[in-house]
């Protein structure tokens, strides 16, 4: 990315992140929401257009030469958005505390400052993350077999 547009596409993210994650306050309360929450009202179609932003966010890091691992991890606080909005209220509460585009501002602006520690933390990030991963499949596989075992051994009367 040109050396002008880098920083003027960052500022660009800063401002959505901050439209669809924190524009507006409930009155009384610190608790701030954004566009993200009302367009994820709109079964199916709002959270992918609240999904958008998040795309925005990972091409601006992709632009600013941000490594692998660190654009995963974007993917991944999108993907997890988009997600768990799609279950009926638990997603929209789940938006008002999630808020992936400001999650995913601080992680760019983070590894821009400190490109090395960042990259480090990811990297140990998306290791627990495949780490669990593989001890769900393996505990799926094996509860799978035991009730496929009793199911049998209940057939033939064993």
């Amino acid at each position: 990315m040109p050396g002008t547009e880098a920083p003027r596409a960052l500022e660009r993210y800063r401002s959505l992140a901050r439209t669809m994650d924190a524009r507006f306050r409930i009155p009384g309360t610190p608790i701030r929401f954004g566009w993200d929450a009302i367009l994820g009202l709109i079964p199916g179609v709002g959270d992918a257009l609240g999904g958008m932003s998040g795309g925005y966010g990972l091409w601006v890091a992709y632009r600013l030469g941000a490594p692998p691992v660190v654009l995963l991890r974007l993917l991944f606080n999108v993907g997890l958005d988009l997600t768990v909005g799609t279950v009926p209220l638990l997603g929209d509460l789940f938006d008002l505390g999630w808020r992936s585009n400001q999650r995913n501002l601080r992680l760019i602006e983070a590894w821009h400052a400190e490109p090395h520690r960042v990259r480090r933390r990811s990297g140990v990030f998306f290791g627990v993350v495949l780490g669990g991963l593989v001890v769900l499949v393996v505990a799926a596989v094996v509860g799978a077999v035991w009730v496929v075992g009793r199911l049998l051994g209940g057939a033939t009367g064993n």
